[in-house]
């Protein structure tokens, strides 16, 4: 287990971590959220040793994490991590090779990747010379090539196209599925939301939000609404007491309720009035829990 134990960091006046605290468990995948600015990438930083945290800990396995533990933990980087005029094997190989992985098995280690991937054909191209999503592949084989046991990963979907999404996807589940310790950050909440068992949500330094998706969604004090209505939608809003508004488009509409609104009576009302065409009654989604936490 990866545990964040209260952090502290503070660069100049810029508060970066303000009490963050949560847990990442082996076996399961967790989705690593926040706006812009929030501490994610500080927090990702600390566990390598690339952020010291003014106060707090990070453990795994229950220990204060030293140099040496490192060497089975996984890294990928928002900012590029490679070195664009190496050649792409040879690169993957040099980095299994800083992780005490034999060169022998380091170099099939590459190769395995790379056609998991669909660049084996572009092995001995120079890194700077592949597209950036390509790029974006190499990177992501950088953190599997010594077969991590945790693995962290700062949006590593970002500018993947959808097939690169999907084999980037089924090889996180499968990591997961092999007992590591996965955690990602990412702005896709609907990716994160079919990936992930558990999220932790921070803004502003602290976690605002954390547990299992299911459970989060099932205890949240909010509820999804769709509708779709004939003519003037406002009169039959009006019966979502302390309904919040978000979506509109032509006749459909999307609105966020408390958990305990009263139901049956605004379908009988909606009834009566004759121009309800559609109705859907949902536990909100994680993008309505990410808006509810951080508004």
């Amino acid at each position: 287990m990866l545990a964040f134990n209260d952090l502290h960091k503070r660069f100049d006046d810029v508060v970066a971590l303000d009490g963050c605290s949560f847990t990442a468990q082996r076996g399961r995948m967790l989705g690593f959220l926040g706006p812009n600015g929030a501490g994610k990438t500080t927090a990702m930083r600390a566990v390598f040793g690339l952020v010291r945290p003014d106060s707090g800990s990070i453990t795994w396995e229950g220990k204060p994490i030293a140099h040496e533990d490192r060497q089975p933990f996984g890294y990928m980087p928002e900012q590029r991590g490679l070195y664009p005029k190496m050649k792409t094997h040879d690169q993957l190989v040099y980095l299994g090779r800083l992780h005490g992985v034999p060169p022998g098995d380091a170099s099939r280690s590459a190769d395995r990747w790379l056609e998991r991937f669909g660049l084996l054909d572009r092995r001995d191209d120079a890194v700077e010379s592949l597209s950036h999503g390509n790029q974006q592949r190499v990177q992501l084989a950088a953190a599997l090539i010594h077969d991590p046991e945790l693995l962290v990963l700062d949006e590593p979907f970002s500018g993947l196209d959808p097939i690169a999404v999907e084999t980037m996807s089924d090889v996180l589940r499968e990591e997961a599925a092999a007992g590591k310790a996965v955690v990602f950050s990412s702005h896709q909440l609907d990716l994160v939301e079919d990936l992930c068992q558990d999220v932790a949500i921070i803004h502003e330094g602290r976690i605002v939000m954390e547990g299992g998706v299911k459970d989060l969604k099932d205890s949240a004090p909010i509820r999804h609404v769709e509708l779709e209505v004939e003519g003037d939608a406002e009169p039959l809003l009006d019966l979502l007491d302390g309904g919040r508004q978000g979506r509109s488009d032509g006749n459909r509409h999307t609105v966020i309720i408390p958990a305990d609104t009263d139901m049956r009576g605004f379908l009988a009302r909606a009834q009566e009035a004759g121009r309800l065409r559609h109705f859907t009654y949902t536990t909100p989604s994680l993008s309505d829990l990410f808006r509810e936490a951080v508004r």
